[in-house]
């Protein structure tokens, strides 16, 4: 049992280390390369193709940390019956479980913005008219938001350390 809880650990920090590494890589190193003015003809499809390919490891990353999430919990005992008392969620290791899962929640909610509306939206307007004013409103919305991803991300690693090790002091 101990093999598989640490095999579903192992398997949780990979994913989480893929989704935020892309994330930092992707706004550290991609996006300012790709903006640069000799770039600007195939800026916006290079940012589609990217996008897309970054969405695919995104979107799988989110369903490998829900189900080692999940396993990860029932490996250590939690299940049920805990998770339906409120002595669980007045704990310390509850309460943290339950910030976690709320920012989770929000980082789901802004990755999906993200991709369906904003990102979607600033693609079309990248492609048809690039040097408009609504194509660089909504880049930088969804660039703000890729931002709010990322931090939301940082925090629930966070929570998820606070998690295994204790909250400080």
């Amino acid at each position: 049992m101990h093999a598989l809880y640490t095999l579903s650990v192992f398997v949780h920090i990979l994913a989480a280390s893929a989704w935020i590494g892309a994330m930092i890589f992707f706004g550290v190193a991609v996006v300012p390369v790709i903006r640069r003015p000799e770039y600007a003809s195939v800026f916006a499809g290079l940012v589609r193709h990217v996008g897309a390919r970054f969405r695919v490891l995104g979107w799988a990353c989110v369903g490998v940390l829900v189900a080692t999430g999940i396993s990860n919990l029932a490996l250590r005992g939690i299940g049920v019956a805990q998770l339906s008392s409120a002595a669980f969620w007045s704990a310390d290791f509850g309460r943290t479980l339950a910030y976690k899962l709320a920012a989770v929640l929000l980082v789901v909610l802004a990755t999906g913005a993200h991709d369906i509306l904003v990102g979607a939206r600033a693609m079309r307007r990248l492609e048809s008219d690039p040097a408009s004013s609504a194509a660089r409103r909504t880049r930088r919305v969804a660039s703000w938001l890729g931002r709010t991803t990322l931090l939301l991300s940082l925090a629930v690693l966070l929570l998820a350390v606070w998690l295994v090790r204790g909250l400080p002091g």
